[in-house]
């Protein structure tokens, strides 16, 4: 998508754009182009997220001395003023290991209370190249993975937010320390604020590093009891001390966990992580201008995306909840951590992408009365669960034919969950949180998600 939206914009400013992609026959692959002697007749690389550093396109551009950006490096140098006359539309730039997409959703709800012509863009699916070279909007909610922000050298984001780091992508990136600097990019040159996770010391070492705007302030967000600079909540309120013109001795109250009422999961509580996207979301807001009761009110009209901790069915006492997103350990950790103690039959597994599950297995054992294994690269998993939990049942769901995997896992963890059921008593819930990529045996982590409650459905559960 992005790099559909990267060719579109060149073309439309004259151009010239050759297309490669090494999975089609419709354009020119890489081997192709590396033949001839195209790249020394070209002016700019733009990459699109799925190609890593050490693809043989790029080190070959730079070897040349040619610019390789990202398609969100190309959207910042070419966008344009606003209709309004005054300049273009500001950034308020996301990123992190997990949550950065409910974050996005959140601010984009909250920019749409205050009134702002705002838009979600970039990872979330709408290429911000598009959206930057139109006039009409007023500000931007932009998530960025670490890939889209390895090749962004420019961008400058009225406020930032890194929301936790954990590894992943080490496959891409090559290293966690490179995964780490490429997350901290997003603060680089911010204006406003630089938000960070006070529970996280990697990210608040990110904003002492960067090089930002004089004036540009650091906020942190918590979900204990904010100090002064920080987002967090007291009691049941979330407060602002980092914003608030009385911060050194009052908290401006900005919302309430009833207005995260459409976050909560099965047992009606709003999980600590969601709390703290709020938090994050409050603060890029309240960077940008917006009130307070604008914060309220955006969280109270937000709707989570799908295959985020989504009830999908109940049936018999079991309940199934869909948590494709969960795509590495940390994002598993969190879904794991919202259950109560010996409540879930995990469904896990895909594409490890270079990861281990050792932390994450010790930190949620305890939430876990067994497992189901999926995917193509289960030894990461399995060693993990054989040395730090062998108390734990385990069923292993032969990747064969990948059209029914979703199909037989969900009647295996079922099985587990019922006899489970009948010997200890409830709640038990079959939770769908991989830690794993899906593109083993999916096309996305929605369509994994879409197949586990299709086969929750199936068996007769009913929302």
């Amino acid at each position: 998508m992005s790099g559909r939206a990267a060719e579109q914009v060149l073309a439309a400013r004259g151009a010239r754009v050759v297309p490669v992609d090494d999975r089609s026959d419709e354009v020119m692959a890489t081997d192709e182009l590396l033949a001839g002697d195209a790249l020394a007749r070209t002016d700019l690389v733009v990459a699109s997220p799925g190609l890593p550093p050490h693809h043989p396109l790029l080190v070959a551009a730079g070897e040349r001395g040619v610019p390789v950006w990202s398609e969100v490096e190309l959207a910042w140098r070419l966008r344009v003023p606003r209709a309004s006359g005054d300049g273009p539309a500001p950034w308020l730039a996301i990123t992190g290991t997990n949550g950065k997409t409910t974050t996005t959703g959140m601010l984009d709800a909250i920019l749409q209370a205050a009134g702002r012509r705002s838009a979600a863009v970039g990872n979330v699916g709408v290429p911000i190249t598009l959206m930057a070279t139109d006039p009409q909007w007023d500000v931007f909610a932009v998530e960025l993975g670490s890939p889209q922000l390895h090749f962004t050298r420019s961008m400058s984001a009225q406020a930032a937010a890194v929301l936790n780091i954990a590894p992943d992508h080490l496959d891409w990136h090559g290293s966690y320390e490179a995964y780490v600097a490429a997350k901290g990019r997003v603060f680089e040159r911010a204006q406003v604020a630089c938000v960070y996770n006070s529970a996280d010391p990697v990210t608040e070492q990110l904003v002492r590093d960067a090089d930002v705007v004089d004036g540009c302030v650091a906020v942190g967000f918590t979900a204990g009891t904010p100090l002064v600079g920080q987002v967090g909540l007291v009691e049941d309120v979330l407060v602002d001390r980092g914003f608030a013109r009385l911060r050194h001795t009052h908290a401006a109250e900005l919302a309430t966990l009833a207005d995260l009422a459409a976050t909560a999961g099965p047992d009606g509580s709003v999980p600590r992580h969601v709390v703290e996207n709020a938090l994050a979301a409050a603060a890029l807001a309240l960077a940008h201008g917006v009130e307070p009761v604008d914060v309220r009110d955006g969280l109270r009209a937000f709707t989570p995306a799908a295959h985020r901790i989504a009830v999908v069915g109940s049936l018999e006492g079991v309940a199934f909840v869909d948590d494709s997103k969960a795509t590495n350990a940390h994002a598993a950790a969190a879904a794991l951590g919202g259950f109560p103690e010996r409540s879930v039959v995990w469904v896990a597994g895909g594409d490890a992408k270079g990861q281990r599950f050792d932390e994450l297995v010790q930190a949620r054992r305890d939430r876990v009365r067994a497992v189901v294994l999926v995917g193509v690269d289960q030894e990461p998993m399995r060693d993990a669960l054989a040395r730090h939990a062998p108390e734990i049942p385990v069923s292993e769901v032969e990747p064969g034919e990948t059209g029914t995997v979703m199909t037989r896992a969900v009647a295996e963890a079922y099985r587990v969950a019922r006899a489970s059921l009948e010997q200890q008593g409830g709640p038990v819930t079959v939770l769908l949180a991989p830690a794993c990529a899906s593109w083993d045996q999916f096309r996305s982590y929605a369509q994994r998600g879409e197949e586990f409650a299709a086969a929750a459905r199936a068996l007769g559960a009913t929302a």
